[in-house]
């Protein structure tokens, strides 16, 4: 379960221009506007993160006229999302500690989701039928969910100096199609999806015939990609028809993710399209401001791109995260 509620340390506390009652507070890579006086440098806090979803308490009471949301998929409380306060970006939520007896003997860092009845904010991926489902993704088989780069900053300086590759995020609903043991199987996110072939996690088996090349190749094998098209998100990048971009080739037996290169090649065989690469380097030298910059920018339909994916180019899953547009973040609208 993604650490969506941690205890966190103030790093810097800087001004908000033109503004008497708000100012900036820095928590681990992000900026949080809070109340003027409210934190001071070096203090702790209760940190939610961009995508919580607050169950309705009275603490959380001021949010109720910006972020109250109610629906079938998340039930009543109040989702966090970026902003723009005075001019300033602001990625979550900051809260005073003292508010939160419950969290007594906390450590820094420790995450206190769970014990707070925080959530993940669900957007439905998918208008489309998805598919019958016939039970959990089976064990083993890896969900796909990178870790923004503002909560882990020690990536960076672990990515430092190292061989890189940068893709663009694609807009869609992840699918994942495996080859164990003979069997070919789909799973969304989380479920696992009968064969059938109007379901949309087989469309990729179905468009690009893997049933037989994927027993021609006759290695266990795992591969993770974004489907995208009409009735998934918004399509932002306006195809006429369903695509699979693969961005997670995984070896089953060895439990080993492949490097670029060999993904690359094995997709290209398989003739199925990888995510588009952006750049690739030898020695990764970028700031998170950079990253941030290099996150904007538009999909070929020019709408809004969702972001940036970097990772190691030998071993994608030692060191991998994402960067989010924040154009596309502030246009947020559900």
């Amino acid at each position: 379960m993604r650490a969506l509620v941690t205890i966190q340390r103030v790093r810097a506390i800087t001004a908000i221009p033109d503004s008497d009652f708000l100012e900036a507070a820095h928590v681990m890579g992000w900026t949080c506007v809070v109340k003027k006086g409210e934190f001071r440098e070096g203090e702790l806090g209760v940190y939610f993160e961009v995508d919580s979803f607050l169950p309705v308490d009275p603490r959380y009471e001021f949010l109720r006229a910006s972020s109250y949301r109610e629906n079938a998929d998340n039930g009543k409380g109040f989702r966090i999302r970026t902003a723009k306060m005075r001019g300033q970006l602001s990625q979550g939520l900051l809260l005073m500690l003292p508010l939160f007896p419950e969290l007594g003997g906390c450590a820094e860092g420790e995450d206190v989701t769970e014990r707070l009845g925080v959530k993940k904010w669900y957007v439905p991926e998918t208008s489309a039928a998805g598919g019958t489902i016939i039970g959990e993704r089976p064990s083993g088989i890896p969900a796909s969910d990178e870790i923004r780069v503002q909560s882990a900053l020690e990536l960076l300086e672990e990515l430092r100096g190292r061989a890189y590759y940068v893709t663009t995020k694609m807009d869609g609903t992840s699918g994942i199609v495996y080859y164990i043991d003979g069997k070919i199987g789909c799973c969304s996110r989380n479920k696992e999806i009968k064969d059938e072939a109007d379901a949309l996690y087989w469309s990729p088996v179905y468009k690009y015939g893997l049933k037989e090349k994927l027993a021609g190749y006759g290695k266990n094998i795992v591969l993770t990609g974004e489907i995208c098209g009409p009735g998934i998100q918004k399509n932002k990048l306006r195809l006429a028809a369903l695509e699979w971009y693969v961005f997670d080739v995984k070896d089953w037996d060895s439990g080993r993710y492949l490097p670029y290169d060999g993904a690359l090649e094995l997709c290209a065989s398989l003739g199925v399209p990888f995510v588009p690469l952006e750049e690739r380097g030898e020695g990764f030298a970028y700031t998170l401001e950079e990253l941030l910059e290099k996150a904007r920018g538009k999909y070929p339909s020019g709408l809004d791109k969702e972001g940036i994916v970097v990772r190691d180019s030998a071993s994608p899953k030692a060191v991998s995260f994402k960067v989010l547009n924040n154009d596309a973040l502030l246009k947020e609208k559900d």
